[in-house]
């Protein structure tokens, strides 16, 4: 009931739209009772079942004065017009009773239809904003392709079933409460009797919804594992290839799914097995009623005569429709909810990274980063110990030292992936958690070893992130990052769309229009991690010329695993397990003979 309750939260950001429809959905109740009972009065009239009040009876809130002066009205028009008339005026009146039910039904759905989406949408744009919004830590413990399942699949599910459902929610209880006055005017004593025994039917309901729930929860984390083996497959597809493992996968996946069917028709069975029981407990319901204000004729004591009792059947038996409605939706929202819950993982996620209510901006960079005996350490494991620098404005600083050692984890915080455990990191005196994250981020230039493009076109991906971009201005970064030329001999040049991840081009390509982007934002920080690292040798020149243009006149943190590229920087430092074990230029580090240079003679060798 409290996810049922958050997404009728959402319906509260389009209220106008609930509004409209909940008040066509009254206008539809009122039609939809009265083209029944306005019937029984004609007819009793015509076939001459009751003889005619003669004279008018007084108006009240009451079923049985309101069908009198029905009797009343149309009796006069029949002894006025005639028989054939009267017919002919029911026929009419049916008919238009009807007509206005159904436009009314369909201004209901209409203004439905931009609440029901609008909410679908709304959800949808909450688990993506929440994602861009969570920390880098979260991704690394959660399945890719279970969040793309929860995204996807999961909200389609919440919009299958239970907006859907909504319809329901906002139309049959206000029709049931108007037939339920009705009724209990009608004849309180079987009304009664009708209450005693819809809660057993309710009962019965209840519980298959809650089976149902468990089931779907089961069947949707299932379709996120699937989800994440198909994701991993196409992410691997070369290795799969590789290794001639297609049909060890094929195995893995088709056990994966064979498990999911075997849930999903569990669920399906339970679902089908609803409208069923529904049914037949509803007239269980209307047999009992049947057998108790039959009784009650038969032992003739007056409270109503047959055509009455009739009447009241009738009324009851349109509220039924109602109730299936609202009983089927509470079994269908079950199942909307098992999705929903796995949503709201997402959306109640902790976001561990946290601005400070007085946070400032920092506009420009003046002066020096500085580490002050940063200590990290993630899940319990120490990551960076007691680590302390500081990086003077347009200063190369390089980070070596065996993989693990904590090089990444340096940069990392510095953008605030990651918050320190203990310690302060400063730009220019001011503590970065102290600082709005964008503005922190704008002064920040990261390329990273994977080149992390998008399925866009060329100009898109340099001018990332900014609106309205200038082309010459992305020319300008392109030709500084020697991309220029390859990117003119692209058959649409700067619009061509290099596809997934950049798979249209090389790696080296690849690299250099993620160095034109780090050049067109133009940041006087740059984090260069493992730029070159996966490239070949005649790419790696020309990647590495466009990186000392970016680099000059800016403060830059380099990780490398190739020092021949470093051997330049003002100061390199080198670290292990977590710790700053030597510090100093390429000259004086050899000199010294330790971890530095035996990595430089490893590598020579």
């Amino acid at each position: 009931m409290k996810s049922y309750l958050r997404i009728l939260k959402y319906v509260g950001r389009f209220r106008i739209y609930a509004i409209l429809n909940f008040v066509f959905n009254l206008f539809y109740a009122f039609f939809n009772l009265f083209s029944i009972l306005m019937v029984i009065p004609f007819l009793q009239i015509i076939f001459k079942m009751v003889t005619p009040p003669t004279s008018k009876p007084e108006f009240s809130w009451n079923i049985r004065e309101m069908l009198g002066i029905l009797n009343y009205q149309f009796a006069s028009y029949v002894n006025s017009h005639g028989a054939y008339s009267g017919l002919i005026l029911v026929s009419i009146g049916v008919v238009f009773m009807f007509l206005f039910k159904n436009i009314f039904r369909y201004l209901a759905l209409y203004f439905l239809a931009p609440l029901r989406t609008g909410v679908v949408r709304e959800l949808r744009q909450g688990v993506f904003d929440k994602i861009l919004q969570l920390p880098l830590a979260y991704f690394s413990e959660t399945r890719k392709g279970d969040i793309i399942a929860r995204m996807s699949n999961d909200v389609k599910e919440v919009e299958s079933s239970m907006m859907n459902t909504i319809e329901s929610t906002f139309r049959d209880p206000v029709t049931m409460l108007i037939f339920f006055i009705a009724m209990m005017t009608m004849s309180f004593e079987l009304t009664i009797f009708v209450l005693v025994l819809l809660p057993i039917a309710g009962f019965a309901i209840g519980r298959i919804g809650k089976s149902l729930k468990r089931k779907s929860q089961k069947e949707q984390v299932q379709l996120g594992y699937l989800m994440s083996l198909f994701e991993e497959s196409l992410s691997g597809l070369r290795i799969i290839k590789a290794f001639n493992a297609e049909r060890y996968q094929k195995g893995k996946f088709l056990r994966e799914n064979r498990e999911l069917e075997s849930l999903a028709t569990k669920a399906v069975r339970r679902l089908q097995v609803s409208s069923p029981l529904i049914e037949f407990l509803s007239v269980c319901v209307v047999a009992a009623l049947l057998y108790y204000g039959g009784s009650i004729i038969l032992d003739g004591n007056g409270q109503f005569s047959a055509d009455y009792f009739l009447g009241y059947i009738l009324v009851f038996a349109n509220m039924l429709g109602p109730a299936r409605n609202v009983a089927n939706s509470y079994v269908y929202i079950q199942r909307g909810i098992a999705s929903l819950e796995r949503i709201e993982s997402i959306m109640d996620a902790e976001i561990n990274i946290k601005e400070s209510l007085h946070a400032t901006n920092i506009k420009t960079f003046e002066r020096a980063v500085e580490y002050k005996n940063v200590c990290f350490q993630y899940a319990e494991k120490p990551v960076l110990n007691g680590i302390s620098l500081k990086i003077e404005k347009g200063k190369m600083i390089a980070l070596v030292g065996p993989s693990g050692s904590g090089k990444s984890t340096f940069a990392d915080l510095l953008a605030r992936y990651h918050d320190v455990t203990s310690g302060e990191i400063l730009i220019d005196d001011y503590n970065i958690r102290d600082l709005r994250i964008s503005s922190l981020r704008n002064q920040l230039g990261i390329v990273t070893q994977e080149s992390i493009l998008f399925n866009d076109t060329v100009f898109n991906n340099i001018a990332f992130g900014i609106d309205n971009a200038l082309e010459e201005d992305v020319i300008k970064a392109a030709k500084v990052a020697n991309a220029h030329d390859f990117i003119m001999r692209l058959e649409n040049g700067y619009q061509t769309v290099i596809g997934d991840r950049g798979s249209k081009l090389s790696g080296g390509e690849r690299q250099r229009i993620t160095i034109a982007r780090a050049i067109y934002k133009n940041p006087p920080i740059l984090i260069l991690d493992e730029a070159t690292s996966s490239l070949d040798t005649e790419s790696e020149k020309l990647v590495q010329d466009a990186l000392f243009k970016l680099m000059k006149n800016r403060t830059s943190i380099v990780i490398a695993h190739r020092l021949s590229t470093i051997q330049f920087a003002d100061e390199i430092i080198v670290m292990q397990e977590g710790r700053i074990v030597e510090r100093g230029n390429h000259t004086a580090l050899i000199a010294k003979n330790g971890l530095y240079a035996k990595l430089v003679e490893m590598q020579a060798f």
